[in-house]
């Protein structure tokens, strides 16, 4: 993360989050580096459906697709960046070792990611199968592979 904090620095370059199953954790480690300020705009965490809608993501699309899906993780990425006009949005959805009664539609232990690039346009998704046994663990996976997909767009 350390390196990710100077890339987007040295580049004038920034970033957003709204998270959903990582609770913060992906803005957590941003901030855990010095010269984080200077590249972190905003940072949420959207864990029901009410604030993702309230965020921007698009009721429809959590309708057709279910709250734990690519297309919800785009429209998380697109809005967090337009919201806070950063150069990268990152959007994070899904199902970490529970089952969510009230979304019962996705897989568990599926995670979404998508990185919004608000200059080029350009969504880069990936999709997480967590295999760890506790919730912290697979957080960390995620973050892990969050800061690789950023350092590859850098």
């Amino acid at each position: 993360m350390k390196e990710l904090i100077e890339k987007l620095t040295i580049k004038n370059k920034t970033i957003s989050t709204m998270e959903s199953c990582t609770g913060g954790a992906v803005a957590n480690e941003i901030t855990n580096y010095e010269g984080a300020s200077e590249v972190l705009k905003y940072s949420c965490v959207t864990y029901s459906n009410e604030f993702k809608i309230k965020m921007g993501v698009k009721k429809e699309i959590i309708d057709k697709y279910s709250v734990y899906s690519i297309q919800t993780a785009e429209e998380m990425s697109k809005n967090i960046s337009k919201f806070t006009n950063s150069s990268y949005g990152v959007g994070v959805t899904g199902k970490l070792n529970r089952v969510d009664k009230k979304n019962l539609y996705g897989d568990d232990n599926t995670v979404f990611v998508s990185i919004y690039d608000q200059y080029n346009n350009k969504f880069y998704n990936e999709i997480i199968n967590v295999t760890k046994t506790n919730r912290k663990e697979n957080k960390e996976v995620i973050v892990t592979k969050i800061t690789e997909m950023l350092l590859e767009l850098l």
